[in-house]
């Protein structure tokens, strides 16, 4: 049997084979939206797989340290290696700022870590690990770094000693890993302009400055201890114990708020990307509802664009499925063309996106099923206006 399909694009094939590229554009969108939502999850919870801690203990009612603030007194962590379970426990600090290189800005997140405890990078590709306990930096080939590069933090400059590789922040901005102190600096010592004015304040202000109470002392006291402070303690747990059982005996005697590292993936997700996550789902529901009008449309208007045709078809007794079947098919084949193109228009321009675009097989899978379901809906309209047609059009002017 011949099949009408396939005889109908070969005789408009320029025109069929440009219309599936166009639409493969649109749907080359659609996959890139799905791996930019992929790639937020994956940058979330990237971190949290790398520095393989199994509780994470924050200030007490936040969702710290990412989702929100949290601070800590940094000696919280020796309370917590006598706890049951806890067979590790390193404080960690994390900020994200400007920082300069070659006289040029860049957004970092800051983490740091005491050097040879928990909350460091998880591999190095090029250097060594931090050593000293100032002044040294492991960075994110993201940001551009190489080894022997200075870069400055405030007010001070380090040397990155080592580079690692798919180290991000949940914003997919690139990470830079200091010793510790030298984060707690950064992030919680004031500069020097502001202490000199704080004393100042303190030293006219009678509410703390009065006779036999050494009110100036104990409030620049409180300036220079202001960097003894973090914003998280990782927790490893020991063999044989769950984490789960040691994050709920941490808060209910340290009144501290503990995660598991299961609960705070749930906490970046669900809390820090999810209205991110709400615009591209409703972004990819447009783009299915676009898709549809196009093939429909183009379906109906190839359809319309042969009425004598399928006259003269119905006229020798083609039976009604067989038509529908032919425009079904063509329909289909549109889906097939613009589906392949777009997964390949995605692959090309994927890497040229600044934060990380993951395109998962599962998601083209589906695309692929959608593509096909949407082409099939958007042909009914053709396929009844193609049997509504009456067989006298073909013996009609």
């Amino acid at each position: 049997m011949i099949n009408l399909a396939g005889r109908d694009v070969g005789n408009h094939l320029g025109r069929y084979v440009l219309t599936g590229v166009g639409l493969g554009l649109l749907i080359g969108v659609t996959l890139t939206m799905a791996g930019v939502y992929r790639g937020m999850v994956d940058d979330a919870k990237v971190l949290l797989r790398a520095v393989h801690a199994d509780v994470w203990v924050v200030q007490q009612d936040t969702l710290g340290p990412f989702a929100e603030p949290s601070s800590l007194q940094d000696d919280v962590y020796r309370s917590l290696l006598g706890l049951p379970g806890v067979a590790e426990a390193g404080n960690v600090a994390y900020l994200t700022m400007q920082v300069k290189h070659d006289g040029k800005d860049m957004r970092v997140m800051i983490a740091g870590y005491t050097p040879g405890s928990l909350g460091g990078p998880a591999f190095l590709v090029a250097g060594r690990p931090i050593a000293q306990s100032h002044y040294e930096a492991v960075a994110d080939v993201k940001t551009g770094l190489a080894v022997g590069d200075r870069i400055r933090i405030r007010r001070h400059e380090f040397a990155v000693v080592g580079l690692t590789r798919r180290m991000v922040s949940s914003g997919g901005d690139p990470m830079v890993f200091i010793p510790l102190k030298d984060a707690q600096e950064a992030q919680f010592l004031k500069d020097n302009e502001s202490i000199v004015n704080d004393r100042q304040r303190l030293a006219v202000n009678p509410a703390v400055n009065r006779p036999g109470q050494p009110g100036v002392l104990q409030a620049v006291e409180a300036i220079q201890t202001a960097s003894h402070r973090v914003n998280a303690v990782l927790v490893r747990v020991r063999e044989g114990f769950d984490a789960r059982q040691v994050a709920d005996h941490i808060q209910r005697w340290k009144h501290l708020t503990a995660y598991t590292t299961s609960d705070m993936e749930d906490v970046l997700v669900a809390k820090l990307i999810a209205t991110a996550a709400k615009q591209i789902a409703l972004f990819l529901v447009i783009l299915a509802i676009v898709s549809a009008a196009i093939v429909a449309f183009i379906i109906y208007t190839m359809t319309m664009g042969k009425i004598k045709e399928i006259a003269v078809l119905k006229l020798i007794g083609t039976r009604d499925r067989t038509i529908a079947a032919m425009i079904l098919q063509e329909a289909l084949g549109l889906g097939v063309i613009g589906f392949f193109v777009g997964k390949f228009a995605a692959t090309l321009w994927v890497p040229v996106f600044p934060k990380h675009v993951l395109l998962e097989t599962t998601d083209a899978v589906a695309a692929f099923a959608i593509t096909l379901v949407i082409c099939s809906l958007a042909s009914v309209l053709a396929i009844r206006a193609a049997l509504n047609i009456d067989p006298a059009e073909a013996i009609s002017g």
